[in-house]
């Protein structure tokens, strides 16, 4: 049988490409035992020969390459020797630095002493953080690589925290012999106002003494640590003062709660009515105000009936000059309530804030005004009495006026000094005026000691009988002195 082959002193691939010679065909014969009794053909190379290799070339380019790609890389690393949190970060890009601090911190391993009794948590179960982004953003800001002189700088450090709920959770789950919860303050109605329930201290493991044991040991590089699980008093998360702040913010506002338009509070809310609105929740290591919107609208629904009101139109007596001399009655504004469709809503947020005074939204109704133009004629020569209104004569009656010498002078006057009784004349009759009348009522003068009053000690009307003054039956002169104001205009004629 003859087989195939290269010869020994053939040349190879190597040496061919080498020496660039070319394979020779070589006949032999070889024996089955290797005698050479067994014919063999030595077959020619097929493969053409192959050019030589460059070899100093392509290492010159590589070398190249690789001085280009680590150059490029100076400029996204952290330069060599820096460590955050003892976590040796350089030659890392700030993304995988962050995530090498932050696997460091969850691996934590930490053991519990004391109570803990060998006990153990992790980092991640306690919630362990630290602002590991910004602090790799900051390491490579101030060290990149391609900075020779920020290699190898000083440790960077900051303090580890803890997330307290996920801490106290797992903790708890471990010793919870060490818990005992603080209670915190509260607030209360007490019927009139806003009363305070005082706080207590609780116990359990001090996070912040933890957060700082963790701290330390992650700086020294190490990945676990210990700490003494002995209880340690833990405060309430709402104090009596923040408790007392909150009774006070809402004494306050129970002293101001209510409907407003402008300034007047035009539809109050009783303690106890807003006590049934308001109530008082701790959230988060507060207190926060909620209020009642169904119990809200139950008041706005009864608004229409509180706020709507007519106009009161005014009536003014005046007198020929226009100058008002008595307001009968004063105008009032009316009102009209406008949509109040939100106000519910809108008044619980505010009592949420504490503000208790909502402001509705009303249409005033302007009202309109009457003056009066009353006048008292006095008329001697018919001795009569008449009064008018705005030119209309309103009645008429008769009188006795001033007699004799002591006749009742003639002119125009107005009232000017009006008493209800008053005793009249001197009680020496041997003096002038000669007369003593007292208890005489419903008294107006219009000149000087001449006056309209009331007189009961005759009934001769129509006839002058009097010494200067105009009297009258008392009826009459009660309803003129209520009737007439002080400035009223007098017309004394004949």
């Amino acid at each position: 049988m003859t087989d195939l082959a290269t010869a020994a002193g053939a040349p190879t691939e190597e040496n061919a490409i080498v020496d660039g010679t070319d394979a020779n065909t070589v006949a032999e014969t070889v024996g089955d035992d290797g005698t050479g009794d067994r014919p063999v053909e030595w077959a020619p190379t097929d493969e053409p020969p192959r050019k030589k290799r460059h070899i100093g070339r392509w290492v010159g380019i590589g070398l190249g390459a690789l001085a280009l790609a680590l150059g490029a890389a100076s400029t996204i690393l952290i330069a060599p020797g820096t460590a955050i949190a003892g976590v040796q970060v350089g030659g890392m890009t700030p993304g995988a630095a962050a995530e090498a601090v932050s696997n460091h911190l969850n691996s934590m391993h930490v053991t519990l002493t004391g109570e803990g009794d060998g006990k153990h948590v992790t980092g991640s179960d306690l919630g362990a953080r630290i602002d590991a982004t910004k602090l790799a953003d900051k390491a490579f800001a101030e060290r990149p690589m391609w900075n020779l002189t920020s290699w190898m700088g000083a440790p960077i450090t900051a303090p580890v925290t803890l997330d307290d709920r996920a801490a106290d959770h797992a903790l708890r789950a471990q010793v919870p012999t060490v818990y005992q919860d603080a209670a915190d303050a509260g607030v209360t109605f007490n019927g009139t106002g806003y009363v305070t329930t005082p706080a207590k201290n609780g116990s359990g493991i001090d996070l912040k003494a933890l957060a700082a044991a963790i701290t330390g040991a992650a700086e020294k590089g190490r990945n676990s640590v210990s700490f003494a699980a002995e209880p340690a008093t833990t405060a309430p998360a709402i104090s009596d003062e923040d408790a007392a702040a909150t009774a006070g913010k809402l004494n306050t506002l129970l002293s101001t709660i209510g409907f407003y338009v402008g300034n007047e509070r035009t539809v109050p809310i009783d303690a106890a009515t807003a006590s049934k609105w308001l109530k008082v929740v701790p959230e988060d290591g507060k207190l926060t105000i909620h209020a009642d919107q169904a119990a809200i609208q139950k008041s706005v629904d009864a608004l229409p009936g509180l706020v709507n009101r007519a106009p009161v139109n005014a009536t003014s007596i005046v007198d020929s000059s226009g100058e008002v001399l008595d307001d009968l009655t004063p105008g009032v504004t009316g009102r009209q309530l406008g949509d109040v469709s939100g106000a519910a809503a809108a008044f619980a947020s505010q009592l949420a804030e504490g503000n208790g005074s909502f402001a509705l939204p009303v249409k005033d109704t302007p009202f309109s005004s009457t003056t009066l133009l009353r006048k008292i004629d006095v008329n001697l020569s018919t001795e009569t009495l008449t009064v008018t209104e705005n030119g209309n004569v309103v009645d008429s009656w008769l009188i006795s006026s001033g007699r004799g010498d002591f006749a009742t002078h003639t002119g125009s006057f107005t009232v000017n000094w009006k008493l209800e009784t008053q005793n009249m004349g001197n009680t020496d009759l041997t003096k002038a005026p000669y007369y003593y009348q007292p208890d005489v009522k419903w008294i107006m003068y219009f000149n000087g000691d001449e006056a309209l009053h009331g007189v009961y000690w005759h009934d001769n009307w129509g006839s002058p009988m009097s010494h200067g003054c105009v009297g009258m039956p008392e009826w009459r002169a009660e309803w003129l002195f209520d009737w007439s104001p002080q400035g009223t205009e007098v017309n004394v004629h004949y």
